[in-house]
C-alpha cells in the first residue's frame, strides 16, 4: 500500500471509533492513536505504511488489521495529519470527540491524546534535552501536566471555555514542536550534504 493517492481529509473521531469496533479494539481510543501519530511526526519521524500499521496494531493490542478498509483509514489518518502539520496555514487539528459530547469525555480524551503524543515524541524523536530549546522543554512539561487533566468536570460554561483554551494551547504547542524538531532535522541533512565530496552529491 502506498501513501500516495489517498484522501487527505482528517477522518472524524466516530469513523476511527467504528474502525476500532470492527477490529475488536477495546483498550485505546481514537484520540490516543492520533496523539501517537502526531508525536512521531512532530519529533521528525516518518513512517512507511508497513511500519505505521505495525505501530498502530501494537498500540491497539491486536496482531493485525482484518479489514482492508481499516488500513486505508489508518493511512488516511496518518497522511492527513502529516499534511496538516506541514501546512503553512496552521490547519492541524486534534482528533477528539465532538463538542456535543459530555465535557468529562472530551477532557479525558484530551489527556489521553497528550499522553500518547508524548509517548510517540519520546520513542522516535531521539531528542536529548540538549537538542531542544528551553521553550520546547517547557512545552513538553506543560503537555505532561495536561495529560493528567481531570475528567470529573461539570457541564459549566466556565469549564467549557477553559477546556477549549487548553485544547487550543495543545494544538499550537504541537505545531511549535513540529516546526522546531523538523527544522533541526532539515538543517542536519543540509550540513551532511555539504560535507560530502562534490562527486558524491546528487545532481
Amino acid at each position: 500500500m502506498s501513501l500516495e493517492n489517498v484522501p487527505v481529509d482528517l477522518p472524524d473521531f466516530e469513523l476511527i471509533a467504528n474502525m476500532f469496533v470492527e477490529e475488536g479494539v477495546k483498550v485505546v481510543s481514537p484520540a490516543e492513536l492520533h496523539g501517537l501519530i502526531a508525536g512521531h511526526l512532530a519529533a521528525g519521524a516518518r513512517l512507511q505504511p508497513a511500519v505505521l500499521l505495525q505501530t498502530a496494531c501494537e498500540l491497539m493490542d491486536i496482531n493485525s488489521l482484518s479489514q482492508e478498509s481499516s488500513k486505508v483509514t489508518l493511512v488516511n489518518l496518518y497522511t492527513a495529519t502529516c499534511n496538516a502539520l506541514e501546512s503553512l496555514d496552521l490547519e492541524f487539528e486534534l482528533l477528539l470527540p465532538d463538542d456535543d459530547n459530555e465535557i468529562s469525555l472530551r477532557a479525558e480524551s484530551l489527556g489521553r491524546w497528550c499522553q500518547s503524543f508524548l509517548s510517540g515524541f519520546g520513542l522516535y524523536g531521539k531528542h536529548t534535552d540538549k537538542s531542544l530549546s528551553q521553550e520546547a522543554k517547557e512545552t513538553l512539561n506543560d503537555l505532561g501536566q495536561i495529560a493528567q487533566i481531570s475528567s470529573e468536570l461539570e457541564e459549566l460554561d466556565e469549564n467549557e471555555a477553559d477546556l477549549m483554551e487548553v485544547q487550543e494551547y495543545v494544538r499550537m504547542a504541537v505545531l511549535m514542536l513540529f516546526t522546531e524538531c523538523n527544522k533541526a532535522l532539515e538543517d542536519k541533512e543540509k550540513e551532511f550534504a555539504k560535507s560530502q565530496p562534490e562527486n558524491n552529491r546528487l545532481h
